[in-house]
């Protein structure tokens, strides 16, 4: 039993130190790579939501200079109409 708590006394900081180790390496190569020139950074912006029902919103996203409006539910997400990026509305 002496031998059973030793050992898990031994292990038990070293699989911590490993588990952390390995988060640790994945969070700094994650934002090395998205740092990295040439690599595109953040194409695709949100830049408004609007709730219609429970369950159903309207978004517009900004991507590649042009705005998408989707039609997002819980079944799934439909594109529902696409214009250049800052087009003044026209009323």
């Amino acid at each position: 039993m002496l031998e059973y708590l030793l050992r898990l006394a031994l292990l038990l900081p070293l699989l911590g130190g490993l588990i952390w180790g390995s988060l640790w390496l994945t969070r700094y190569v994650q934002t090395r790579l998205a740092g990295q020139p040439g690599g595109g950074g953040r194409q695709l912006q949100l830049v408004e939501t609007s709730l219609i029902a429970p369950g159903v919103k309207l978004a517009v996203v900004r991507f590649r200079e042009r705005e998408i409006l989707l039609g997002l539910s819980r079944h799934g997400m439909v594109r529902l109409a696409e214009a250049p990026a800052g087009q003044p509305e026209s009323e």
